[in-house]
């Protein structure tokens, strides 16, 4: 006879078969719904962070807290510099500042703010008149000489930056004159030996240091810029302003124009510029007299009259 299974017993069997196979696959599913949650809180999370940081990047901040995190340069210096300049600006006369310009860059000084920073040392300076003034009336000084003081300092407040500027031209222009014979020399020597004159320039100024290599570098560097020849020689003698640099240039640029040879325009000038510098030496030593004359007349000569005629006075007094 055949075991036939009731009803009741075949769902008991498909219970314990299915029911393992029910839990394990819920325990699954929860598990990965915890990681999926776990994993979209995250990322929310650190989006909105990111979201604050970009908010903040772009909220207003005070404007007092912002310039006190600034460096003392930029909240205390440049206003006042800005100031400087400004007044400096509107109060020179007319061509001063195109002056200054030009005596800065023969002096050397080529930065975008030289002018800018010459003009504030002389609002400075000038300002100062006034406080040097105070100065000696609070110091225990007689009137007669209170003023004289207030004389010389007035003197070399106004005066004093124009002279050193001045100085510090002449002292250049000095330097190019002196170093110009021997460049010039050493350039014929290259350009007849058969480098180019860039390549005979640009060798020579890398072995004899000065203010004129430096401007020749400087030419060398516009002409390879793209600048020509004659322009880059016309803007070296803008910015030297010596004589001899200005007739050296134009010869070179003659030189292009109706194509002579540059190694005989360059021998030519050699020779010119030994001669100019001879004759500048010639020319000192015979001033050099006239200029001993005023210290030997008010510094040695009364030194020399109270040693040799002192004791004769001394004795002549005391026998009278």
């Amino acid at each position: 006879m055949t075991n036939v299974l009731h009803p009741v017993h075949l769902l008991a069997a498909l219970d314990a078969a299915v029911l393992p196979v029910v839990i394990g696959g819920a325990m699954f599913g929860a598990v990965l719904l915890l990681v999926v949650f776990a994993f979209t809180t995250t990322e929310a999370k650190l989006s909105g962070k990111a979201s604050l940081r970009a908010i903040e990047s772009y909220t207003w901040r005070d404007d007092e807290l912002v310039a006190k995190e600034k460096p003392f340069f930029h909240r205390v210096i440049l206003p006042v510099f800005t100031r400087l300049v400004a007044l400096g600006t509107r109060f020179t006369p007319v061509g001063y500042a195109e002056n200054a310009r030009r005596k800065l860059l023969h002096a050397g000084l080529r930065g975008p703010d030289a002018v800018d920073k010459f003009l504030a040392q002389r609002v400075l300076t000038i300002g100062l008149i006034p406080v040097s003034g105070l100065l000696l009336a609070i110091l225990p000084l007689k009137g007669k000489y209170a003023f004289y003081m207030f004389l010389l300092l007035t003197f070399v407040l106004l005066l004093g930056p124009d002279a050193r500027l001045n100085q510090a031209v002449s002292e250049r222009k000095k330097m190019i004159r002196r170093s110009l014979p021997d460049i010039l020399d050493l350039l014929v020597i290259s350009v007849e030996a058969g480098l180019g004159f860039e390549q005979a320039m640009d060798r020579i100024t890398d072995s004899v240091p000065g203010p004129l290599s430096d401007e020749f570098n400087r030419m060398i560097g516009e002409m390879r810029a793209g600048s020509s020849r004659a322009e880059a020689l016309q803007a070296l003698e803008q910015r030297t302003g010596v004589e001899e640099v200005k007739s050296f240039v134009l010869s070179m640029v003659q030189a292009d124009q109706f194509g002579v040879s540059i190694g005989r325009v360059l021998r030519a000038q050699a020779d010119e510029m030994r001669i100019k510098r001879r004759q500048l030496a010639q020319e000192a030593a015979q001033k050099a007299p006239v200029k001993m004359l005023i210290p030997m007349t008010f510094f040695i000569f009364p030194a020399l009259f109270v040693v040799v005629l002192g004791p004769a006075v001394l004795s002549i007094m005391k026998s009278l």
